[in-house]
């Protein structure tokens, strides 16, 4: 998940700030501490994470792309410059083209604004920008929120009490609410202050970049991991009185299967499993890189000291072409595979399902899935040339029913000009004609169209008074007779609105 660090660089950020009687420093400086505690923390502990700096004020300026080298990220912090007045949402806009430009609109990406809680002045400041943004067309529309999924974080080097004394903090949680609510507001407590800033940093830094550790249990065989990044909580919708669902700390792996078998099935999210090193002098190492992570450990770091079974999982499943299934927690499964950009890189990768004991249907029920050896005969065939999935749902459904469906007018007027072709050719087509009139009468109902019912019902009226001298006496009887069972069908009577009704031809004494 790639982050934007969003740096407020305007005057009102070079406010002094006395440190109990040593020199001055202004905001800035306090803000720039922070960040570089922030930094050394993703350094050691998310060194594949991409990172951004971007600075505002009327303008903004991207003043590192995405990048791992936090080296880099610091350097530019040391150097920043003053600026004039705070426009948020240019700054906004910016870090909307910057993702999007190198993420596209489907990756999840965090957002960290450091700011005093200045609002700006006049036009272009937060306070105008929010009480704007419901007046403005399609062209001038307010950046939030993103087109991408964001966790917006505001950090803030000021104290709540301060914040409070203007409209500054309600302006920040509607900033947020309108972002989508993912995210928080950080202010200093207390006194502004290094250690305080340092605090305010630090909460950050657990809530959103703290190392989710976990053990990874086979039968006997165990490695402690690292989830990478984060899993978040999962909230099912369908249940009655929702909790958010955690992964695991313990994951175990209850079996294998093919990748044939298990295709493309749809994930919530992705991670990438680091195993760790036992001893001391190894550093933490993963087992390679997906896309976005491009990093393959050396042979020297896996050599020797301390086997460990996570490296061993990763070359079995890349050699055999196979995946794990894995439990995250009650009724709830994901899968590790081997993903590979090219020969040199390569990643263990952790693919979350959504909760429940069917997430796959072509699987069927995973707690119906077991060994080969257990099964009466081989699913799989004595030469491996069947397999067992995708699994027969007990019930066969039937796809090939006629189902009518109006997406756009065009369709609904096809079928209504059906009716009166088949109309004016009776009674030689008075079997089409029910079928099709019934077809439409069916999903009239279905749909609430009661207007439908009514027009198509005037227009057979209108179709009678047109017949020509010429036609057969049937045809009249049939066209009225079918206008008048539309009309009480249009009341929604339930008498004659019934759906699994049909409307029958009238019977009459004329001969064919």
């Amino acid at each position: 998940m790639p982050t934007v660090v969003l740096m407020d660089v305007s005057l009102s950020m070079t406010r002094p700030v006395s440190l109990d009687g040593s020199e001055e420093f202004q905001r800035k400086n306090l803000a720039v501490h922070g960040l570089n505690m922030l930094f050394e923390h993703m350094a050691s502990n998310y060194r594949l994470e991409f990172t951004s700096l971007m600075a505002f004020s009327s303008l903004w300026e991207l003043l590192v792309p995405f990048t791992r080298d936090y080296n880099t990220l610091q350097e530019a912090l040391s150097n920043l410059e003053d600026y004039d007045k705070t426009c948020l949402e240019a700054a906004l806009q910016g870090v909307s083209n910057v993702v999007q430009q190198e993420w596209g609109s489907a990756c999840p990406c965090q957002v960290v604004l450091v700011t005093d809680g200045s609002l700006g002045i006049g036009k272009g400041s937060l306070r105008h920008s929010l009480q704007t943004q419901k007046h403005r067309g399609e062209d001038k529309k307010f950046p939030l929120p993103f087109p991408f999924p964001c966790k917006l974080f505001i950090l803030c080097v000021a104290n709540a009490e301060e914040l409070q004394m203007s409209d500054a903090m309600d302006n920040l949680e509607e900033l947020l609410r309108i972002s989508g609510g993912e995210g928080q507001i950080f202010t200093v407590e207390g006194s502004l202050c290094m250690k305080s800033v340092q605090a305010m940093f630090g909460k950050l830094i657990d809530h959103a970049y703290s190392a989710f550790h976990a053990v990874l249990h086979c039968g006997n065989l165990s490695s402690d991991v690292q989830v990478f990044p984060r899993p978040e909580p999962v909230v099912v919708d369908e249940e009655v009185e929702p909790i958010p669902r955690a992964v695991s700390t313990d994951l175990e792996i209850v079996g294998f299967i093919e990748i044939s078998d298990i295709s493309s099935p749809p994930v919530i999210t992705r991670h990438l499993v680091l195993p760790i090193a036992v001893n001391k002098d190894v550093d933490e190492v993963g087992a390679g890189a997906t896309d976005e992570l491009e990093e393959e450990p050396s042979a020297s770091q896996m050599a020797g000291k301390s086997p460990n079974f996570c490296v061993l999982l990763h070359g079995s499943l890349k050699v055999e072409g196979m995946v794990a299934v894995v439990q995250l927690g009650p009724e709830w499964f994901g899968m590790l595979y081997s993903q590979a950009d090219s020969k040199k890189k390569s990643n263990l990768m952790l693919s979350v399902f959504d909760p429940g004991l069917q997430p796959l249907p072509w699987l069927g029920k995973m707690s119906h899935l077991g060994p080969t050896s257990e099964a009466t005969e081989n699913p799989f065939g004595e030469d491996d040339s069947k397999s067992p999935f995708p699994v027969q749902p007990p019930v066969k459904r039937s796809y090939a029913q006629n189902i009518t469906v109006w997406i756009k007018a065009s369709g609904l007027q096809t079928d209504v000009q059906k009716i009166l072709r088949n109309a004016r050719k009776l009674p030689d087509k008075t079997q089409t004609f029910y079928k099709e009139l019934n077809r439409l009468r069916k999903a009239a109902l279905a749909f609430g169209f009661w207007e439908l019912l009514k027009g198509v019902a005037d227009l057979l009226e209108r179709e009678c008074t047109l017949l020509p001298d010429s036609a057969h006496p049937d045809a009249a009887f049939q066209l009225s007779h079918a206008a008048q069972q539309l009309k009480l069908a249009s009341t929604g009577d339930p008498q004659f609105a019934g759906y699994d009704h049909n409307i029958i031809p009238m019977h009459t004494d004329f001969s064919s």
